[in-house]
Parts: structure tokens; C-alpha cells; sequence
């Protein structure tokens, strides 16, 4: 396909719905054409490439299992050919189960590794090789804001445990990444708009982050930031996680 080529390119992993879903049509008015993946949201991610299409802009949905290398490398080869080109990454996706550590069954432990940390890795290997020679030279990983403080945890302790892995693998990978140019960084939310559970009671700002939010924030670290700022932890939490 190729034909958008002059348009900056970016993949956003678990796109189908949510603060994924946001970023893909939000990055798609800014200009960016659009690799919106999904691994079990397909009508979600298509119905959004659909709709940036449909506003004059370019976005393919793919379905992939990216917390396996061979569909990881995969996707990389279908960008390529659809897209010819990858400037920008944002490792997205995340499963959170909401349930007692000591009660998650193994297919929940493993999910919520896998979608954050597995996927993350596999993800950003596959893609370096595109990244490394584009213009913009852009990773983005999603963070938690307590992933920078690891501690004691109710809920999905396998979640919270790979966004822990997501925050060292953001500065394993700006450490690696530097001699090549890539700025590698990592935005962490708070309570989201459509976090499940009651509004935490100590949140300062008294309501929960919108994806508008962390757009802003993503924004900034594709287009105004300086290459030399990577490593980096930006919070999007509204004050929350603080104390």
C-alpha cells in the first residue's frame, strides 16, 4: 500500500477500546498514520481505523498475539508492507483483572504478565529495526502510576507486577536504545476514566484522569520533547500515588 509515506507512522498495541482506542484517533488528527492493534477487540480497532479513514486520514486494524515473538515479528512484517515505515511506538496494552492476588486463577497471572511486560518486550524488539531508521525515532510505553513504587498490592498483583516490568524495561531500553537515537519514555496514568472501582478517596484533584489527559502527554513526547529526554516517567495521575 505505501501510499502514506509522508505521513509519520505509529503503532498502538491494544487499540480497540479504552485510552488505546483514544490515542489512535486522537494521533490520527494530529497527522499520524495509524497501525490499530488488537488482540481480542477486533471490532473495536477496526471500527476506529474505519473512522479515521472515513476523516480523510490512513489506519490499518491488526489482530495479533504480540506476547509471542513469532506474532510480534509478524506484525512488524505487515506494518512494512502496508505502511512502509514505523516512526513512532506506544506500547499500550494491559489486561487488569480485578481480583484478589491470591485468588487469581493461572490464566489470570499469565494474562496480566503477558499483556504488559511479555508484550511490551516482544513488541519493542520486533519494531526496533523501522524505529531506529525513521525520522522521529519515538517509543512510548504505558505505565501505572504506582509502577515506580513497588509495594504491597489487593488486585491483580501479575498486572501491577508487569507495569513494574514495563517501567524497567522503558529504561533498559532508553539506556540500549541511546546510540541509536531513540528516545524511549514512559507515560503513567492514574485513575482512569473508565478505571473500575470507586474513586479513590485521597485523589487530590477529586476526578479521574481523561484520556484527553494522557493524549496531551503523548503527545508531547512524540512531537515537542527533545531526543535527549528519554528514560523518563511523565505521571498523568492527578496527584494520586503521591503519598
Amino acid at each position: 500500500m505505501n501510499q502514506n509515506r509522508e505521513y509519520p507512522a505509529v503503532l498502538i498495541t491494544g487499540a480497540g477500546t479504552g485510552l488505546g482506542r483514544a490515542l489512535a484517533l486522537g494521533l490520527a488528527k494530529d497527522g499520524f498514520a495509524v497501525a490499530v492493534h488488537y488482540r481480542h477487540s477486533r471490532a473495536g480497532a477496526e471500527s476506529a481505523a474505519a473512522e479515521i479513514c472515513e476523516a480523510g486520514g490512513f489506519a490499518r486494524a491488526y489482530g495479533a498475539d504480540l506476547a509471542a515473538q513469532a506474532g510480534a515479528e509478524d506484525l512488524a512484517r505487515r506494518i512494512q508492507e502496508d505502511f512502509g515505515k514505523l516512526d513512532a511506538l506506544v506500547n499500550n496494552a494491559g489486561s487488569y483483572q480485578e481480583t484478589p492476588g491470591l485468588n487469581l486463577t493461572e490464566q489470570q497471572w499469565f494474562e496480566g504478565l503477558n499483556s504488559t511486560a511479555t508484550q511490551t518486550f516482544f513488541t519493542s524488539r520486533a519494531m526496533l529495526p523501522m524505529l531506529r531508521s525513521s525520522q522521529l525515532r519515538r517509543m512510548i510505553n504505558i505505565g501505572d502510576s504506582s509502577c515506580d513504587r513497588p509495594g504491597a498490592r489487593d488486585l491483580a498483583w501479575s498486572y501491577h507486577i508487569g507495569k513494574t516490568g514495563v517501567w524497567m524495561l522503558t529504561r533498559s531500553l532508553a539506556a540500549e536504545e541511546a546510540k541509536h537515537g531513540l528516545a524511549v519514555n514512559l507515560v503513567s496514568p492514574g485513575f482512569l476514566e473508565n478505571s473500575v472501582g470507586p474513586l479513590p478517596r485521597d485523589l487530590p484533584t477529586g476526578h479521574p484522569c481523561t484520556f484527553d489527559d494522557v493524549l496531551t502527554a503523548v503527545r508531547f513526547l512524540l512531537r515537542d520533547a527533545p531526543p535527549s529526554l528519554s528514560g523518563s516517567n511523565l505521571m498523568v495521575g492527578g496527584g494520586w500515588n503521591l503519598r
